[in-house]
């Protein structure tokens, strides 16, 4: 058996996590695949694609074409198209699959969660009167405030919102994770907050917000997740790892 060829569905910090291991260890060809919303990628350890697939059949196609024996989808727990398009195509190719998706986060005692289905919903559960609201789940759906212009919003954002949200009262951040509790407290009492709408997406980097918001009391506006993947799913980047070992044992012991 040669070097196994394993295709990363990327854009978070595990699938880089995941690829670093992978290239240290050097016993796998590795292509990191992105999507390319955001504007300035971090950078890499291994070989990058940068783009859409154009849909399953396609991702399909793209696998077969290039010999890959392992598709890993380790995109943002929020990306539901590329997950169910990559379970799809693994189906379709026979090819082993993998989902790598942090845990989501829990409730503690403290935190004031409403839990909601999407952004739309979080904007509706608002309420009739004003409020300084946190937008803290990226420029995607950012433009579905627009439908209630009575609030004070506060976006942040890698990329900017283009074209700017039709609102009078809106504020901008543009700043990448992650981030401190020091300075996610310092946000919310400055730009006065009482509402947070944030994605459940799990992991370290963008947490702070949510336990300054427990200390302040703030309400939480979590969006929920969609189904999980339909691909054998593991939590962490060792796991992922050792799920890799037991597909390609030869190999990974060879190291050629």
């Amino acid at each position: 058996m040669g070097r196994p060829r394993i295709l990363i569905l990327g854009g978070t910090s595990e699938a880089r996590l995941l690829a670093e291991a992978l290239a240290a260890r050097d016993d796998c060809d590795v292509l990191l695949s992105l999507a390319g919303r955001t504007e300035k990628p971090a950078a890499q350890p291994v070989p990058v694609r940068i783009g859409g697939f154009g849909g399953a059949a396609a991702l399909a196609d793209f696998l077969k074409g290039g010999g890959y024996e392992l598709l890993i989808d380790a995109t943002h727990p929020f990306a539901e198209r590329i997950t169910a398009n990559a379970a799809h195509a693994a189906e379709a190719t026979g090819i082993s699959a993998i989902a790598l998706s942090r845990p989501e986060w829990r409730r503690l005692p403290g935190d004031h969660w409403r839990e909601v289905r999407s952004i739309p919903a979080a904007i509706e559960a608002l309420g009739p009167f004003p409020r300084h609201v946190f937008l803290a789940t990226g420029r995607q759906g950012a433009h579905h405030a627009e439908a209630a212009a009575q609030h004070h919003y506060l976006v942040r954002s890698v990329d900017p919102v283009e074209p700017p949200l039709a609102l009078a009262n809106v504020d901008y951040i543009l700043d990448r994770g992650p981030f401190t509790l020091e300075g996610e407290l310092a946000l919310l009492r400055q730009h006065l907050i009482n509402v947070i709408i944030a994605k459940n997406s799990g992991g370290a980097a963008t947490y702070a917000k949510i336990e300054a918001a427990r200390l302040l009391g703030i309400e939480v506006m979590m969006v929920t997740r969609a189904q999980a993947s339909m691909v054998k799913t593991v939590e962490t980047v060792e796991a992922a790892l050792a799920a890799i070992n037991h597909l390609f044992p030869s190999a990974m012991k060879r190291g050629v």
